[in-house]
């Protein structure tokens, strides 16, 4: 996720420079940027976020079957491989965690059959400014500068809504032929978000709380899914899918392709994310990082496009109910001192995030500073 400070949007100068139409706000699309021969300067980044990765990251693997069948040995295990990895970086991969190999195949399949749809198509569900949900090319709507070199399409899951959220959401913005992406996206919310729970109750027995605080905390909550188009790139040296960030939400579920290009800054190095088929890549966001009392760390990340082949990833971030006070166990913040971050709402969190700051690795301390000079005494 990906907001800003001082960022202005592109005039309309710049988008006749670029050779866009004036559809009321800036677009860049996936056509437009595989025409590029050369790297507008919009997408270049700074040398010190494109410094190459170094070797593979040793995150754990996580086996969820014994959790899931009541084994305590087996979950006991699982939490205490959870537990070493929210200590150093924040990131694992869960095996074996019960989501049909089928509807992940199909959420790709229609990220392709969104993301492929002439401009004019993709652009009847465009993120307007201001707005969490829609199609967004490159962030172009946002930003003026260090553009991520991708196009993606976010939209929000709510377990409590009494109507199908997700298909409503196809139905409403593109058309009735996008009622089966919308089935497939509902199915798969609700399979990341049932992980999320599961992961949630993990992550409480690792911190040594009542195991079903954090899962009550989160049941009813409502969540972002995020799909992820990044084309090929003539030069990967200069552009990236993602910059480096920090997730300002709870939780992250990532499944990418076969192509790869997650990548995780750890002990002062970028360390690449193997992709596998059969898992699903966790890490821990700003959110929990309070609601751990700063025990469990957000780890920056980033994703690096390819020269010759397009990527995809599914992203789901779980999400408090925006109002809910984001405070830690009364029985944990006592284990380890002081109180590391102030009571706010995920709401106030978001706002910061989307309208005033960049996520990067100070997130939270510098919404701290702004929680408190935005309140009164």
């Amino acid at each position: 996720m990906d907001s800003s400070i001082g960022s202005t949007i592109f005039s309309p100068s710049q988008l006749e420079l670029h050779g866009q139409r004036d559809y009321g706000f800036p677009f860049v699309d996936s056509s437009f940027l595989q025409k590029q021969t050369n790297i507008p300067a919009e997408f270049t980044w700074p040398k010190g976020d494109l410094v190459n990765s170094n070797g593979e990251l040793s995150e754990p693997l996580v086996d969820l079957e014994g959790f899931f069948r009541g084994d305590e040995l087996a979950t006991q295990q699982a939490a205490r491989i959870i537990k070493t990895a929210c200590l150093s970086h924040g990131f694992f991969q869960v095996i074996n965690h019960g989501v049909d190999s089928r509807l992940i195949t199909a959420a790709h399949d229609h990220v392709d059959k969104f993301f492929k749809l002439p401009v004019s198509q993709k652009l009847k569900a465009r993120k307007l400014p201001g707005k969490m949900w829609g199609y967004s090319g490159a962030h172009a709507e946002r930003f003026a500068s260090k553009l991520p070199w991708k196009e993606t399409l976010s939209f929000g899951y709510d377990e409590k809504s009494l109507d199908p959220i997700v298909v409503n959401f196809f139905k409403s913005t593109i058309g009735n032929d996008f009622e089966q992406t919308g089935l497939i996206y509902q199915k798969y919310c609700e399979a990341m978000k049932g992980i999320s729970l599961a992961i949630m109750e993990l992550l409480a027995i690792s911190l040594g709380i009542d195991r079903l605080h954090y899962r009550k905390f989160f049941e009813d909550g409502c969540s972002i899914m995020r799909c992820n188009y990044y084309p090929p790139c003539k030069e990967p040296g200069l552009a990236l899918g993602t910059g480096p960030h920090c997730d300002p939400t709870s939780l992250t579920i990532l499944h990418q392709d076969q192509v790869g290009g997650l990548e995780v800054f750890t002990n002062n190095r970028w360390k690449t994310v193997r992709p596998r088929h059969d898992a699903l890549v966790i890490n821990i966001g700003e959110t929990f990082m309070a609601l751990s009392n700063g025990k469990y760390k957000s780890c920056l990340h980033r994703a690096v496009v390819n020269r010759y082949k397009e990527r995809k990833s599914l992203a789901f971030f779980l999400c408090p109910q925006g109002d809910k006070i984001v405070r830690p166990p009364p029985d944990l913040p006592c284990s380890q001192g002081n109180r590391m971050y102030p009571d706010f709402t995920w709401s106030e969190l978001l706002e910061f995030t989307q309208k005033h700051y960049r996520a990067d690795t100070a997130t939270l301390e510098n919404f701290t500073k702004w929680l408190k000079s935005s309140k009164p005494s």
